[in-house]
């Protein structure tokens, strides 16, 4: 991973964008206005799936690395470190070798990713723990192979000793999360005598590990988890996700669960948009990373203490990030996993009968405390008010306020001053100031090159459509990406747009910018009109094309020789054969 993409990793580009631009969202996108224009309605759109921006009143687009470019009037180095530092990227890791500071990433990643073979090579042979994973816990053996389940030796330096035997030093086995120290300060393994569970980041990369006790020694806790280490971070982390994220994509919503087992369980059920955190605490990082995959996510926790304050914090972070939260309840105070083994539909139902999160909590302490009673009403309005005045729409503080006032029987005055002395729980966002000034936009070159991005968004998303390239050149084109582009469509007609890895690195970005272009214009329009709308946008191209060529000729012919004149007035008649071939469109 180079720094450009630990700086992607870490940032939200809606995040990044949102501190110039007020962002709101619509659909999977957020929308706003220009920081180009001085346009009226929003037409700037941020897709936070596929990080990356496109603004249809100037034509521009590109990442979060472009925009920051455009908005601070900085090269790409200026904007790199403008971003490492509110990422916490240190750029210095990723100097040439010789100069490199701290550990070296791409070591430990490998390092896990031979750790997490060696344990499951183990977890083969080992009967205790196999017959956890295949009789206890009824897993199949193709769920423990995709979930890459292993186990850790207990003879105190297995791990350490195969690290060593790979070339890694025990500098490195520790930075990986993989050894600690003894009462003599020895190195030993981290994990020992354990079902391990390997940890991925969102690309499937192994970066740490949850090691569950296999015996009944009430001495030793239950799980022990990799600690914070250069790859690993608690709080970012979700589980599953490299797994989840097609069905997520496919459902449109999130199931968050407490535990890992839980997550494997529920893919095996084929319920796959299930994930877990580590731990109750659903923090910002964590809720805006699975925001670019939907805005409807699920909790189902354990309704103890923890449980409930993890949803009583989560709700503000929830409206800030602009997603909706609601709650899975689990009947008869079971796990998903116990509900899963008992019937896979039980666990479906109550995903499907989820409950807006607030609503939940006000019916959850409507039930726990005496309403009839002063002492129940301030409570009541204790714990919900704050919750409430996180909220950033104003017409659902609203309702939540009216609610509340009805269902305590108190003025909705009385609401309101109490409300006014509740601290904030949210900070007001102001809006970072645009450095370079707004440009005077050429109408008519914006639309030259919306005619471009369209036909090209066209043909590079139906393969149905990829015949109007024909007579289309790349000279016709103004935007060097969009030649490029159009001549890869024209040798590639079979190309599956969504495969970006066959595309060549410098167009990634520009074929991210037209795949959300196509989403935004064309998703919702049948084939025949997709099909009359590529044959207008191929005349255009084709139009202004010869009418650019054919005034040069016109110059040339003013001072041609004879001759000169013949072979001018030849090609004319080539270039009036090629728009014979679009009119009519």
């Amino acid at each position: 991973m180079n720094a450009v993409d630990e700086v992607k990793g870490r940032l939200n580009i809606e995040d990044v964008i949102g501190e110039y631009v007020t962002l709101k969202r619509a659909g999977r996108n957020f929308k706003g206005l220009s920081p180009f224009s001085h346009e009226k309605t929003a037409s700037f759109v941020v897709s936070p799936e596929k990080q990356i921006w496109k603004d249809f009143s100037s034509g521009k687009g590109g990442s979060m690395f472009d925009f920051v470019m455009e908005v601070e009037g900085l090269d790409f180095k200026g904007a790199l470190e403008l971003l490492a530092r509110k990422a916490g990227v240190d750029l210095d890791e990723y100097q040439n070798k010789s100069n490199r500071k701290g550990p070296n990433k791409e070591r430990l990643y490998t390092l896990l990713e031979l750790s997490a073979k060696f344990y499951q090579v183990q977890f083969s042979k080992n009967q205790e723990a196999l017959e956890y994973v295949l009789k206890n816990r009824n897993y199949s053996k193709q769920t423990a192979l995709e979930w890459r389940i292993g186990y850790s030796p207990n003879n105190g330096t297995a791990m350490i000793d195969f690290a060593k035997s790979k070339n890694y030093t025990d500098q490195e086995i520790q930075q990986a999360g993989l050894s600690s120290f003894n009462y003599k300060n020895q190195p030993v393994d981290m994990f020992r005598g354990r079902l391990m569970i390997p940890l991925q980041d969102p690309q499937g990369r192994v970066i740490g590990f949850t090691a569950r006790q296999l015996d009944n020694n009430a001495n030793a806790p239950k799980y022990i988890n990799t600690p914070q280490t250069i790859l690993y971070d608690k709080s970012r982390h979700i589980y599953g996700l490299h797994n989840a994220k097609e069905s997520i994509r496919k459902n449109k919503y999130v199931v968050i669960v407490e535990g890992n087992l839980d997550v494997i369980a529920s893919h095996q059920a084929g319920v796959k948009q299930v994930v877990a955190t580590a731990g109750t605490a659903l923090t910002e990082p964590l809720l805006k990373t699975l925001s670019r995959f939907t805005g409807d996510i699920r909790l189902s926790f354990d309704a103890d203490r923890a449980g409930l304050a993890a949803t009583e914090r989560a709700i503000p972070i929830a409206s800030k990030v602009k997603v909706s939260l609601s709650i899975v309840e689990i009947p008869e105070g079971k796990d998903p996993d116990e509900l899963i083994k008992k019937d896979p539909k039980l666990w479906v139902n109550a995903i499907d009968s989820q409950k807006y999160a607030l609503d939940w909590l006000i019916s959850l302490y409507e039930k726990q405390l005496d309403l009839d009673s002063a002492v129940g009403k301030k409570q009541y309005s204790d714990v919900l008010l704050p919750v409430i005045r996180s909220l950033g729409d104003a017409v659902e503080k609203d309702h939540y306020l009216k609610l509340i006032s009805k269902k305590i029987n108190i003025s909705q005055d009385a609401l309101n001053e109490k409300l006014s002395k509740t601290q904030s729980m949210t900070m007001p966002v102001s809006m970072r100031k645009i450095k370079t000034p707004t440009p005077q936009i050429d109408k008519r070159q914006i639309e030259n090159q919306k005619i471009e991005d369209n036909f090209i968004c066209l043909v590079l998303m139906r393969k149905t459509l990829r015949n109007f390239t024909n007579i289309v050149e790349p000279e016709m084109l103004s935007n060097d990406n969009a030649r490029q582009l159009l001549v890869f469509i024209k040798y590639n007609t079979d190309f599956d747009a969504k495969d970006a890895k066959d595309i060549v690195e410098n167009l990634r970005d520009y074929v991210k910018i037209e795949s959300l272009l196509y989403e935004v214009t064309y998703q919702d329009l049948e084939l025949n009109e997709l099909h009359d709308e590529a044959a207008r946008l191929q005349a255009r191209l084709v139009e202004r094309y010869v009418k650019t060529q054919k005034a040069k000729l016109i110059q040339e012919l003013n001072n041609a020789s004879e001759q000169t004149s013949r072979d001018l007035l030849t090609k004319v008649k080539e270039y009036d054969k090629l728009l014979n071939q679009v009119k009519g469109a």
